[in-house]
């Protein structure tokens, strides 16, 4: 073989490999075989299937990033978000519970628990017969998560006793164990909080009420009430006051990880819009072959393609990510960037995919109109779209200021 036949038949650096490629292929068939059935009736009402997720949990996808000492795959952030990809093609709701039980709960407690927390919560969120949640955002606080904390936790003997509350958390509703933020010091302001493993029948703790969402609605989300609830000691996660750490690298391995969530949801809308194009009859023949349809289906092609390859630039970034690495430098700015491109191009894509399904496309229970109510909340969630720009800009000019 020829050199420039070697170079010609060399996967591209862009490429996935083939064991990721197996991974996506799995996930994918997994999505369309056993969670693709479950979203219709999610959507319409709001419902949660008892039984999703220990299928996930069987079918090892859970715990795509945490050692198999503990249940997991031993795997890289690239592959989680290849997972996240594939399911959210097919059902983006139970995605989003995925995402937020296996990156946001049950990854971090990996990343930032002693060996006696791993070994007491990590298999049973593996195997998906534990439900995972973060407890992060307070009523008031959204943005200014950390400088507006208001939960507490205060030592008392071998437990420490939390007051507050949390709201829009994604799982709250039927978390079995979350990860909960609380200011330990007040004084210190964001320096001042501290991670705990909260356990639902831990007294004190209690559900308020589950929020009704315009969409993703079958994935619950809730607020949660701390009224004198007594967490052991040992449920500290890392150092007391060092939950800053925590919080800021793990936001942004979840800004890594909501971009495949995009990235699926713009596939298939692409994939429905195109199949849809080509069987819908006006004037005498397929819309397909109007210009205007072409060129709404190459753009959504163009953003479809660009964000999978920032998505991908992205998580094989982030995936080193130290503990505490995060929050600051080039990563912080990159995740922040992609996440935005991401919610920016789904948004686009769905927009022209509706157009091309006209009033099909605008009755609540077609699958587009499903996914088109989709794309709002990832351009709020993780940081708004407004936030992102300051991370991008502050981060641009901190740069600019060391070169000068």
């Amino acid at each position: 073989m020829s050199s420039v036949e070697a170079v010609r038949n060399a996967p591209s650096q862009f490429d996935l490999t083939s064991d990721q490629r197996a991974v996506l292929d799995q996930a994918d068939r997994f999505a369309r075989k056993e969670l693709f059935a479950y979203s219709e009736r999610m959507d319409a009402e709001e419902w949660w299937p008892d039984d999703a997720f220990a299928k996930i949990g069987d079918a090892g996808l859970f715990g795509v990033t945490i050692g198999e000492d503990y249940g997991g795959a031993g795997l890289d952030l690239t592959t989680a978000g290849l997972v996240g990809q594939a399911f959210s093609r097919w059902n983006h709701a139970l995605a989003l519970s995925w995402v937020a039980h296996d990156n946001l709960c049950a990854n971090n407690i990996y990343r930032n628990g002693n060996e006696a927390q791993r070994r007491k919560y990590l298999p049973g969120l593996c195997s998906g017969r534990k439900i995972g949640a973060l407890g992060l955002t307070e009523p008031g606080a959204g943005s200014d998560a950390l400088g507006s904390m208001r939960t507490t936790a205060r030592r008392d003997g071998d437990a420490y006793v939390l007051n507050g509350g949390k709201i829009f958390i994604t799982n709250g509703p039927v978390a079995d164990v979350l990860l909960v933020y609380a200011k330990t010091d007040r004084e210190k302001g964001a320096h001042g909080i501290s991670a705990f493993i909260v356990e639902k029948e831990f007294p004190g703790f209690k559900v308020a009420q589950k929020l009704t969402k315009m969409g993703y609605r079958g994935s619950p989300t809730g607020e949660l009430v701390f009224e004198n609830c007594r967490v052991p000691a040992e449920n500290l996660v890392g150092r007391e006051n060092g939950g800053v750490a925590v919080v800021m690298s793990g936001l942004d391995l979840e800004r890594a990880m909501v971009a495949p969530i995009c990235l699926g949801i713009a596939e298939r809308a692409l994939e429905l819009a195109t199949d849809y194009a080509q069987t819908r009859q006006q004037f005498g023949k397929p819309i397909a072959s109007f210009q205007m349809v072409q060129s709404m289906l190459a753009e959504m092609y163009v953003l479809v393609e660009t964000t999978r390859a920032l998505t991908y630039r992205t998580l094989a970034a982030a995936a080193p990510l130290e503990i505490g690495g995060g929050g600051r430098g080039d990563i912080h700015k990159l995740t922040a960037a992609c996440v935005m491109q991401a919610a920016d191009a789904v948004h686009a894509v769905l927009d022209r995919a509706v157009q091309i399904f006209g009033g099909m496309g605008y009755m609540w229970d077609s699958e587009i109109n499903r996914l088109y109510r989709s794309i709002k909340l990832l351009e709020i969630g993780a940081g708004t779209t407004e936030v992102r720009k300051m991370i991008i800009a502050g981060e641009l000019l901190k740069g600019a200021r060391a070169h000068g």
